[in-house]
């Protein structure tokens, strides 16, 4: 405790880091204020059959993102997850488009480029999602329009509303990474996903303590101990890593050397990070935009792709978690490139040619790394659906696993470190007693 309040004073001395805090907090302030306010012309009373559909099953992860911003019929219900769909699209032209492969090579120019076409893009899934959401809720609400109000009439300021709330709130995102601590967008989702932890944990204390069958405290214990096992085996997936040694050449200029160092190249068993869970998530909620648009909705496959718990639904999210997360820390770590850099500055792996070779072996060596760490993270992601086995609460168990629980423990890791750094900077101690916290880099934060 002396050590924490110690931390919170350090954090204070320093101007820079103290404003980052505060600008940090303000802007999440401003999200979470937004995500209780009504669309103009919807009566607040007459909501509850929405609240009702996005207590469970897929609609309560939508909900969930969006921090309750769903439920509550909100400026901001579409939250920023039509942003992160824009830039799974973005991401895969890249890939697949020589246009956007020439433009990410660029370097600062096509990153902006492509940063804009992703911003036209997220202005174009809006413009589709938003009447998406609007007929759910005239089918769940049809009498919480304001008398005098016509859905038809209502339908089109209420698209825009939408829509610019979901700008504003990808606004406030930059706005944190820039001026605050921690990547704006991911603490955005964060922000969203605690915001339903207090009400999630009573509801499931109410449940294990007033059912006949629910456990009682024995029960209850079982599920934070299984939570705690969870979060622990998270935090180890996030900071593993596989070093692969270098050595460098010796070289004289003049009448100095320079060289002759071993190094290391640190791997991450998880180098993806959050991004192949929110990628797959994103995904999922595919259909549950298009059955908005079908008249029928009673099909097996359709009916299980709504269901967080069915067998089905998590078969197909595992697997786009562990194709995600092969792509992604394929485009993030270029074997050739770092093989032609270690080769520049006479560096080279003991044992592998320089070259073609050792762009081969660190290649191996990630396919290696990667293929574990994505069976282990789909495994973390299902967890929910088999918490639910046994009867732990639909809010609750999604603590337990999931998309919700790996962004959790992923950007407080990622904002701890970055606190850290300015600690450190300013020669104080960091945030633990022994060690510092590991960052994306899979080393230690100096």
């Amino acid at each position: 405790m002396k050590k924490f309040i110690q931390t919170l004073k350090n954090c204070w001395k320093i101007e820079d880091l103290r404003d980052r805090i505060l600008i940090t907090i303000m802007f999440v302030a401003i999200y979470r204020f937004g995500s209780f306010v009504v669309l103009p012309g919807i009566d607040p009373s007459k909501l509850q059959e929405l609240q009702s559909q996005t207590s469970g099953g897929l609609m309560s992860l939508l909900d969930m993102f969006s921090g309750g911003a769903f439920s509550n019929a909100s400026i901001f219900a579409l939250g920023i997850m039509p942003y992160i769909s824009a830039s799974i699209v973005m991401q895969l032209l890249a890939v697949a488009v020589p246009y956007f492969q020439k433009m990410q090579r660029e370097g600062e120019s096509g990153r902006k480029k492509i940063s804009w076409y992703t911003r036209i893009l997220t202005i174009g899934i809006l413009l589709f999602q938003a009447p998406s959401y609007l007929m759910n809720l005239k089918m769940q609400a049809y009498g919480a329009l304001a008398s005098g109000i016509e859905w038809s009439v209502f339908i089109w300021p209420a698209t825009i509303i939408l829509a610019a709330g979901s700008m504003f709130i990808l606004w406030l995102g930059e706005r944190i990474t820039d001026k605050g601590i921690g990547n704006g967008i991911s603490l955005i989702i964060m922000i969203g996903i605690i915001a339903r932890f207090p009400q999630a944990f009573m509801q499931e204390v109410g449940s294990r303590f007033t059912a006949i069958s629910g456990g009682g405290l024995v029960m209850f214990i079982v599920e934070i101990l299984i939570l705690y096992a969870v979060v622990c085996a998270a935090l180890l997936l996030v900071q593993g890593t596989r070093k692969i040694p270098v050595q460098y050449a010796k070289r004289v200029v003049g009448n100095k050397q320079y060289g002759g160092a071993r190094q290391y190249i640190p791997l991450k068993l998880f180098a993806a990070n959050v991004m192949p869970i929110i990628f797959a998530q994103a995904l999922m909620f595919i259909p549950l935009a298009i059955v908005q648009y079908s008249t029928d909705q009673s099909g097996y496959v359709i009916r299980s792709l709504m269901d967080s718990k069915s067998l089905i639904y998590n078969v197909v999210f595992a697997i786009l978690i562990i194709a995600f997360t092969y792509f992604y820390t394929a485009i993030t770590l270029n074997p050739t490139q770092m093989a032609e850099d270690m080769k520049r500055n006479n560096g080279f792996i003991p044992g592998i040619k320089p070259g073609k070779d050792t762009a081969e072996y660190i290649d191996t060596v990630m396919s290696r790394i990667t293929l574990p760490g994505s069976l282990f993270i789909a495994f973390i992601a299902i967890m929910p659906a088999l918490a639910k086995l046994l009867n732990v609460q639909d809010a609750f168990s999604s603590f337990f696993g999931g998309t919700s629980l790996l962004i959790l423990v992923g950007v407080v890791i990622d904002t701890l470190q970055q606190i850290e750094s300015h600690l450190m900077m300013r020669h104080y101690d960091g945030l633990l007693n022994s060690g510092h916290i590991r960052g994306r880099g899979g080393v230690a934060a100096y």
